[in-house]
C-alpha cells in the first residue's frame, strides 16, 4: 500500500473510515479482495510472498474487528534483498487477538528484518501508528491521519492533496454509496505535482513527479489497488476496485459483521 488516509471517530456510529491505494508492478501475481478460507477475514493477497497489505478481520476472543494496513517507506539506501515480507506483518495481526499496543510493542524489536515501512492497525478499541525506521508506536488522534512512502502525515503534494479533499468530501452530507463513489473519484485523481513541490527520495525527477499522483499509471507499474472500508460499530464494509496494465479489471465488495 502506499497511500492511506483515514477518519478515526471514536465512541460513533462510524468509527473508522480508510481510504487507500496500492502501488505495484503490474507483473507482481495478486488474489483481488476475497474471503480467506478458515477465516473471518477480507483482504487481497499478494500470491508471490502469502501477506496484504491491506485487510479486515474480526477476532475470534474478543468479536472485534481488525484492521491492518501498510506502507513501504521509500529508502533505496536501505532496502535488503533476502528481508522478510512485510506483508507478514498485516497477516499475522490479522490472524491473531493481541491488542495493537502489545503487537507493536514486540514488532519493535523485530524491525531489522524487515525493509522499512508504516503501518496502521485497529484492534476494534484502538488505532495506532508505527514508523519501523524510528521503532514509534503512537497512537491516532482522532480527526484525519494519512501516510504515503515517508513518516505519518509528512506534506507530500498527493497526500495534502487527498487529505483535504477527503475532509471536504466526509463533511457534505451523502448517501453511504454516493459517498463511496466520491471517495473513489479521490483515489482515482492522476493529477501530478509540479517541480517545486516534489519530494527527494532518490529517485529521479521524471519518477519523482510520475509517483507524485494519488493514481500512478505507467507502462510496467501503477496503482493496483483502490479500496474504501466503513467500520461500523457492527457491520464493516470493504470495496476494492481493481486495475492492470489496461485498466480498469475489476470491483469486489465485502460485508464482514459481528453477528
Amino acid at each position: 500500500m502506499c497511500l492511506i488516509t483515514l477518519d478515526w471517530q471514536p465512541d460513533t456510529p462510524v468509527p473508522l473510515r480508510v481510504v487507500a491505494n496500492r502501488d505495484e508492478f503490474y507483473a507482481r501475481p495478486t488474489l483481488g479482495l476475497h474471503h480467506w478460507p478458515g477465516r473471518r477475514m477480507v483482504a487481497g493477497q499478494d500470491l508471490q510472498a502469502g501477506g496484504t497489505w491491506l485487510g479486515l478481520a474480526v477476532c475470534k476472543k474478543s468479536n472485534r474487528f481488525r484492521l491492518a494496513a501498510l506502507t513501504n517507506f521509500r529508502c533505496l539506501s536501505a532496502q535488503m534483498r533476502n528481508a522478510v515480507s512485510r506483508g507478514q506483518i498485516t497477516l499475522n495481526f490479522l490472524s491473531g487477538d493481541m491488542g495493537a499496543q502489545s503487537y507493536l510493542q514486540a514488532l519493535a524489536s523485530n524491525t531489522g528484518q524487515y525493509n522499512p515501512f508504516n503501518l496502521i492497525l485497529f484492534d476494534g478499541q484502538s488505532l495506532m501508528g508505527f514508523e519501523s525506521r524510528h521503532a514509534r508506536a503512537f497512537a491516532l488522534p482522532a480527526g484525519i491521519s494519512s501516510v504515503s512512502n515517508a513518516d505519518f502525515d509528512t506534506p507530500w503534494p498527493k497526500l495534502e492533496r487527498l487529505r483535504a479533499s477527503f475532509a471536504q468530501t466526509l463533511a457534505a452530507e451523502h448517501d453511504e454509496l454516493v459517498l463511496q463513489d466520491q471517495l473513489f473519484t479521490l483515489l482515482a485523481d492522476d493529477r501530478t505535482a509540479p517541480e517545486a513541490a516534489l519530494p527527494h527520495t532518490g529517485l529521479s525527477l521524471a519518477k519523482e513527479r510520475v509517483l507524485s499522483a494519488t493514481f500512478i499509471r505507467t507502462p510496467d507499474y501503477g496503482t493496483r489497488a483502490s479500496s474504501v472500508v466503513r467500520i461500523a460499530n457492527e457491520t464493516a464494509r470493504f470495496t476494492e476496485r481493481r486495475f492492470g496494465a489496461g485498466g480498469f479489471e475489476g470491483e469486489t465488495t465485502l460485508l464482514v459483521s459481528l453477528a
